[in-house]
């Protein structure tokens, strides 16, 4: 293909654009607007998973607390019970005062209100390591026919409430963006629709001196794929920055803990910039595709 016809091919699908520039910007909202909610709902399913995944490494354990008037001998022979349950992959012994001189390197600065304390609080206890997460119920069963142990701390329940909620929210966007993919496709195919109606005639003549279907067809192709690109560009625009004023506001000190488990900005433009463009071109095709198949008669 020669560059001339290349640059003719460009010059009269932004032509198209600014010829019908009012359709034109409701096709660049729609798109724009479909993409920053498709952003939000990938922004919320990310985190909620990257959330469960960090949950699961740092809570695929269960912590029992013993009963304090255990001797010492007791808590040994408690252990090597505790050991012999099926699933196990191994278990550590966590004394009171490593209990918490660990609770003081979690609470940073503020870690030395707990040197306030009259007595330490917390009990021994033995942190149970599981070969897999899949055994952990079984392992509580048996945990619970042992004697001597005062409480199972197990964090299964938390890890399978993350899940079904990045669940629930994964399949309700795409419901939603399904929808709103097909509006703004809707959209862009009207607006090269009138493009097509405006240029009727001229269209008309160029089948007559013996221009190909293709040559006819590829500025409203274009048309359609630079009006999705400018919608996924303001997308990505609006996305980017809403995460990372929401990132900063939540990795203030108050907060700190929980922006742990929160994706980077950096991550998170990464996945979805990409992921915009190629929606967004795709989305404009698609629309002058349709267009083209219904109302261009060459």
């Amino acid at each position: 293909m020669k560059i001339r016809t290349i640059s003719y091919m460009f010059k009269q699908g932004f032509i198209g654009i600014w010829r019908n520039r009012g359709m034109s910007v409701a096709s660049i909202s729609s798109v724009a607007a479909s993409l920053a909610v498709l952003g939000v709902i990938i922004t919320l399913v990310l985190n909620i998973n990257n959330l469960s995944n960090v949950a699961q490494m740092q809570f695929d354990s269960i912590q029992v607390y013993l009963e304090d008037e255990l001797t010492v001998e007791e808590t040994m022979d408690l252990g090597q019970q505790i050991g012999s349950i099926e699933g196990i992959h191994y278990i550590e012994y966590e004394s009171k005062e490593d209990a918490l001189a660990k609770m003081k390197e979690q609470w940073g600065d503020q870690g030395h209100l707990l040197e306030t304390l009259e007595e330490n609080p917390l009990p021994h206890s033995y942190i149970i390591h599981l070969s897999n997460i899949d055994a952990a119920d079984d392992v509580v069963a048996g945990l619970n026919s042992i004697e001597g142990i005062e409480e199972v701390k197990y964090y299964k329940d938390l890890i399978d409430n993350m899940l079904s909620i990045a669940t629930f929210i994964r399949t309700i966007g795409l419901v939603l963006i399904v929808i709103l993919v097909l509006i703004a496709m809707f959209i862009i195919s009207n607006t090269i629709k009138l493009t097509l109606n405006a240029r009727k005639q001229e269209i008309n003549i160029m089948k007559y001196v013996g221009a190909t279907n293709w040559f006819i067809r590829w500025p409203f192709l274009i048309e359609g794929i630079v009006l999705g690109l400018i919608g996924a560009v303001i997308a990505s625009i609006i996305v980017f920055y809403g995460y990372e004023y929401s990132y900063n506001i939540i990795s203030t000190r108050f907060y700190v803990m929980l922006s742990s488990y929160m994706v980077s900005v950096e991550q998170m433009a990464s996945r979805v910039i990409a992921m915009f463009v190629v929606l967004g071109t795709g989305v404009g095709a698609l629309g002058s595709i349709i267009s083209l198949r219904k109302h261009l008669k060459v």
